[in-house]
């Protein structure tokens, strides 16, 4: 019965890792026919964070998600993954 009891144990805890996670992913986007320079005038829902901050642009209405631009790809992930835990509260945000 100790045995069992073991063995369901190590199978409850192996089997919670395999579980998805709801963490928000970084994800990709190519621009086909813009360049970086040319997002804000192409992408309705991109504002640049800062003017410090070149190639980097907020995505949507809020501050949640931010993108950077590499070349003609933009790679976009939640605040808190791209700036980290610590410093990711400080970085402006511009909801307008």
């Amino acid at each position: 019965m100790k045995m069992l009891s073991v063995l369901l144990l190590l199978s409850a805890l192996l089997g919670a890792h395999t579980v998805p996670s709801r963490r928000p992913k970084c994800y990709k986007r190519v621009l086909h026919d813009h360049s970086c320079h040319s997002i804000p005038e192409g992408m309705a829902s991109l504002r640049q964070v800062d003017e410090s901050l070149q190639d980097h642009f907020w995505e949507g209405e809020g501050c949640e998600t931010i993108c950077y631009c590499n070349f003609k790809e933009l790679l976009c992930c939640p605040k808190e993954i791209f700036f980290g835990p610590k410093i990711s509260f400080v970085i402006p945000c511009n909801s307008e």
